[in-house]
């Protein structure tokens, strides 16, 4: 049983036989702080039993927050000096408070059963005892010319499938390197699994998916390719070089801090308009809120019944127009589509008034009006993507409520895509909301009338923090060399502002209190918001490896809406990439079924019913489903018209506007 310690509030490591044993998995990370962070005199979580777990013992009544126990504890000490002393902290978003907190917890579920803790140490222990001594026995064998390759598959260590990280040569031709690199693995897959199996009845819940990812977090930054001195590419740079790549490096760095986050692409390799978002097109309508792109057709007769596409205001639309070979766009025109595309306002503090039904009035209700005017169709197919989708299967039960009739036939079957309508699972992105942070970022918005675009682009970046973050500290510091030119990354650095009441709202609504699965509970100016009133056809696809949306959750749509006749489709990829996907890459598939995806108890039963689509994009089965649903073909109508003459080239203005 843990003792009570001095005036300071600490408790002193908990002395029950073999206890100290089961410490050993943190021993690296421990070491890594004493070396860094000064001395540590207590062990992990000793002196902040306020930091437990509820219903998990420490020995001793919780207590309130003792003077001094961060500087007292040596994690939380590690961590308030990391975090106020490291100049990468103004451009990485690491949260290290609520890492530590993470390892506290795990820690303390450790010792609620100490045999077990010592066992699985004991495990850890042989395990890396056994992964050294085969580095260098294999290296012996490699002098001596008896080199034997044995690989056990899905042995303790072993590089996941897609992990560069580890590409250089050293890590296996070098024992030094390959038993660091081991040692990491270990570790890494000791502590995650631990979080799993330690679980003990939490599991699926908030706290058990916020420590997995705080401990992911963890993980990934302390991987020894983040740091000069265990990077055997850095440090043969730097012989190379002279070490002009670490002032390189320290230049890079600067100009990050200057600009107040971490650079990803080359920004001087693209501009939008340029070499991006270039498929020909007119903006034919502008208003405070959006500005409406009409595109040239590229076919000699065109679908009768025109595309309205709304983007997520989150991001800029462009990521559907990147460039020729892989512009959405540009596919459906040569389809035979016509296309109008909404280009929305990038927010400032004159906009914080701006309400979630502005998107919808002064968005895709007056977008629409245009598009019929000019196009002569009595309706559009309105296709909404990301959040946009969100409000799109808000605006047509809006709709319906309505006393306007002709209102209601102005939006043909509905396609939505990567789609959230149920928020109840929505993966890591969880993570970053509950009331206390959507308190804080209210705060935020309140002072400025919007939210700073640095937030959603951390937030987005720390879901993929080895390959958004830490490649490019290695990148850009290590190796001193500039970021690449990525079209994809340029667009993703290309972050835009969040209208303050707008956004309190739709954040409040979804994620924070998911609202919109209860019939009514959300109100757009007094009409309620029931999906069950979507009864018309639905196209709704999910991609296979999307850490926003999961696909199961956007599948939902088939439920939520149970009138509609649902075709669902599983595109393979993530939440960008697999939805720009290309039929002429043919390395993409999907899944889809021909029956309607509601009749199917859950999403898991669908897939198993669902035939798969090899070498192929879902693109090729959304056309074909649309052009269904798209009317005769006629001669394409001119681009704009005498009331809505054009106004500029495509894309416009708006997309332009960067944040200052």
């Amino acid at each position: 049983m843990a003792e009570s310690g001095g005036s300071g509030g600490g408790v002193d490591a908990p002395k029950q036989p073999g206890v100290q044993a089961a410490l050993a998995p943190f021993e690296a990370w421990s070491q890594w702080f004493m070396n860094n962070m000064g001395n540590m005199s207590a062990a992990p979580g000793a002196s902040v039993p306020w930091l437990a777990s509820p219903g998990i013992s420490t020995g001793e009544e919780a207590q309130a927050v003792p003077q001094g126990a961060i500087a007292n504890d040596p994690l939380l000490s590690a961590m308030d000096k990391l975090w106020d002393s490291n100049p990468l902290s103004n451009v990485m978003p690491v949260n290290w408070l609520e890492v530590t907190r993470a390892l506290q917890t795990l820690w303390m579920r450790e010792m609620s059963d100490p045999a077990r803790a010592v066992q699985r140490a004991t495990e850890y222990n042989q395990q890396l005892f056994e992964a050294t001594q085969q580095v260098w026995a294999d290296a012996a064998n490699r002098f001596w010319g008896t080199s034997q390759q044995q690989e056990e598959e899905g042995e303790q260590g072993a590089l996941k499938e897609g992990d560069s990280r580890f590409s250089a040569e050293e890590w296996e031709a070098n024992p030094f390197y390959q038993t660091l690199m081991q040692n990491y693995l270990i570790a890494s897959d000791y502590l995650m699994n631990e979080a799993e199996e330690t679980a003990d009845g939490e599991e699926g819940t908030e706290e058990q998916r916020r420590l997995q990812f705080y401990l992911k977090q963890f993980v990934e930054a302390m991987a020894p390719v983040n740091f000069l001195l265990t990077n055997p590419e850095a440090t043969r740079r730097a012989l190379e070089t002279g070490g002009m790549n670490l002032v390189d490096g320290a230049r890079n760095l600067l100009r990050d801090l200057d600009d107040g986050r971490l650079s990803m692409v080359d920004a001087e390799a693209f501009e939008v308009g340029e070499n991006l978002a270039t498929t020909p097109g007119k903006v034919v309508y502008r208003n405070e809120l959006m500005e409406l792109i009409q595109y040239e057709p590229k076919t000699e007769q065109v679908y009768e019944t025109p595309i309205l596409f709304i983007p997520p205001w989150i991001n800029k639309y462009y990521i559907v127009d990147l460039n020729p070979e892989r512009s959405f766009v540009s596919y459906l025109l040569e389809q035979g589509f016509q296309l109008f595309m909404i280009s929305w306002k990038n927010p400032d503090a004159s906009m914080a008034d701006t309400k979630f039904e502005d998107y919808i009035t002064k968005g895709p209700l007056e977008a629409v009006d245009v598009v019929r005017q000019i196009t002569g169709a009595e309706r559009a197919n309105p296709v909404g993507y990301c959040i946009g989708g969100t409000l799109l299967s808000m605006m047509l039960p809006y709709l319906e409520v309505g006393d306007d009739e002709e209102e209601k036939q102005k939006f043909g079957p509905p396609t939505f895509m990567v789609a959230l309508q149920d928020f109840s699972e929505v993966g890591e992105t969880s993570v970053f909301i509950d009331e206390p942070q959507v308190d804080f970022m209210e705060l935020q918005m309140k002072e400025r009338g919007y939210l700073d675009s640095r937030r959603m682009y951390n937030t987005f970046n720390l879901l993929q923090s080895r390959q958004l973050i830490w490649a490019n500290v290695i990148n850009n510091y290590l190796l001193g060399q500039d970021p690449p030119p990525v079209d994809m990354l340029y667009w993703n650095s290309d972050s835009t502002r969040q209208a303050r009441d707008a956004h309190t709202f739709y954040v409040r609504n979804t994620y924070l209190e998911n609202n919109l699965v209860e019939p009514g509970k959300v109100k757009l100016n007094g009409r309620p918001i029931d999906l069950r009133r979507i009864t018309d056809d639905v196209y709704a696809v999910g991609a296979q490896e999307d850490h926003i949306v999961p696909w199961g959750a956007a599948w939902q749509i088939s439920k939520l809406a149970p009138e509609a006749n649902v075709h669902f489709t599983l595109a393979s990829g993530g939440h960008i990439a697999g939805m720009m996907n290309p039929p002429a890459k043919e390395k993409g598939k999907y899944w889809t079924t021909t029956e309607d995806a509601g009749r199917y108890e859950n999403a898991e039963e669908w897939l198993e019913n669902a035939e798969e689509y090899e070498g192929t994009s879902w693109w090729e089965d959304f056309t074909a489903w649309l052009g269904q649903r798209s009317g005769e073909m006629v001669d394409p109508p001119p681009v704009g018209s005498e009331e809505y003459p054009p106004i500029e080239d495509a894309p416009g203005t708006y997309v332009k506007e960067e944040v200052a």
